[in-house]
């Protein structure tokens, strides 16, 4: 009887789970609008939880993800208790909402969403309000478990932009902007120094900026926007400079110089140089901590770049033949898996299995990719209405004279790639995150959160 009863509960949770999910992401019909008023307002009714801990806060073009689970890994090591929130997610909604590696309970997205869902829906009956966006809902979500939860530092991945990101609600002590190039023109401005200077609204005063940009106009408008509110701020590459050592399937070694401290080994197990960048800011950005009280141990910093783990990132899943995923989902990214894929393997032949959201600057992407790969199998992934129509992809490819063919299914498509690349040749899925969290469930038993729905 116990029994029944227990599994009575269990499906009953389920059941107001996935109503939970569907409704939150049935809020996307509102569109995604950036501007601070709105969710200020639905933080104040739960209590302006954002004021109750401290927070690096990291925005960019590229790489945002990558570091910011660099800095939470990182502090988590030093002893701290560490809220991560980043978007979007491979596999489960959970992974978004996480404090120390572990994600936000089921019982408490359930419990979360009772308490917002009807706020939201007072909002839009007001007239001088409106409903909140998903993104605006999920980021009062984590700041209020994240304040419940007691943690001592939010690390917190902005949407879009910066200035006028929901998550730009916090007073951060370090902030991160990765690098910046032409995304989301259509919101952010026509033009990179336009980007630069909307992603630049998360310095605040007398708070620290860490970047890795590699363009001097950008870092030459942040330096005058720093000065300017009283800021300080540290370059990868001139304040912050880092050698590679060795690298392999498994990871990279180098040595790093930081602000305070010279590092003469350090491993980091993802591949690539854009990686390399990404931990010299996050090593950067933590020691950057020091300026407001906060001292993390050499060996925290050592231990956590080493026990990083960030899937779907030039992530190795197989040998023979070498298959490798990574989610990049724009022209800057797909440079840096080119340049992977030129420096960092062997292979006989390289098939690409490919689908890119529709938004996205699918010739740049193409024109990338296509000086590495040697044969792509074009496929759709499964988010509605979001991935590009495959033929467009393939006239990209004919452009560049490389064969391609349509698997409309992605494990199909995957399955045709192996089939081609042959034992002693490479697969790399690649174009989105939303591919890649398809494509490893044919490697990884899918995420389920019900796993952790006790607390």
């Amino acid at each position: 009887m116990k029994q029944a009863l227990e599994a009575d509960a269990f499906s009953d949770n389920e059941r107001r789970y996935q109503e939970a999910i569907e409704w939150l992401f049935a809020v996307r019909r509102f569109g995604s609008k950036l501007g601070l008023k709105y969710v200020s307002h639905l933080l104040s009714r739960i209590g302006d939880p954002q004021n109750d801990f401290r927070s690096v806060h990291i925005t960019g073009t590229n790489g945002k993800g990558s570091t910011t689970n660099m800095v939470a890994t990182i502090l988590a090591e030093a002893g701290f208790r560490v809220g991560m929130f980043t978007s979007p997610h491979l596999s489960t909604f959970t992974e978004r909402i996480q404090i120390n590696g572990r994600q936000i309970p089921v019982a408490d997205v359930l419990r979360l969403v009772d308490v917002i869902k009807p706020l939201c829906e007072e909002m839009e009956a007001d007239p001088g309000l409106r409903h909140p966006t998903f993104f605006e809902i999920i980021t009062a979500m984590a700041f209020k478990y994240f304040s419940e939860e007691g943690i001592d530092f939010a690390v917190l991945e902005v949407g879009m932009g910066g200035r006028l990101d929901a998550t730009n609600v916090v007073k951060s002590d370090v902030s991160i902007i990765t690098n910046v190039s032409l995304e989301h023109t259509e919101v952010l401005g026509d033009t990179v120094l336009e980007i630069a200077e909307k992603k630049a609204g998360i310095i605040k005063e007398g708070g620290v900026l860490v970047t890795a940009t590699q363009d001097d106009d950008v870092y030459a408008l942040f330096e005058k926007i720093c000065a300017a509110v009283g800021s300080r701020i540290f370059r990868v590459g001139t304040d912050i400079k880092f050698e590679k050592v060795s690298a392999d399937y498994e990871g990279q070694r180098f040595r790093l110089e930081g602000i305070r401290v010279q590092y003469e080994r350090l491993s980091l197990p993802l591949i690539g140089e854009h990686q390399l960048l990404n931990a010299a800011a996050a090593v950067g950005a933590v020691e950057a901590l020091g300026f407001h009280g906060v001292d993390v141990p050499r060996e925290a910093i050592e231990r956590g770049l080493e026990n990083v783990k960030w899937p779907g990132r030039m992530e190795v899943v197989q040998r023979k033949p070498l298959v490798v995923l990574d989610g990049g989902k724009d022209v800057e990214a797909m440079k840096a898996v080119k340049e992977a894929l030129l420096g960092e393997f062997s292979y006989e032949r390289l098939v690409a299995v490919v689908s890119i959201s529709s938004d996205k600057r699918i010739p740049l992407m193409m024109g990338e990719l296509s000086q590495a790969v040697d044969h792509y199998v074009v496929t759709t992934h499964g988010v509605m209405g979001r991935a590009a129509d495959p033929t467009l992809i393939v006239e990209e490819a004919d452009k560049s004279w490389k064969p391609s063919e349509i698997v409309p299914d992605v494990k199909d498509a995957i399955g045709r790639a192996m089939e081609l690349a042959g034992e002693d040749g490479m697969v790399i899925v690649v174009g989105s995150l939303f591919l890649v969290g398809e494509a490893r469930e044919l490697w990884f038993e899918p995420q389920n959160p019900f796993t952790h729905l006790e607390r």
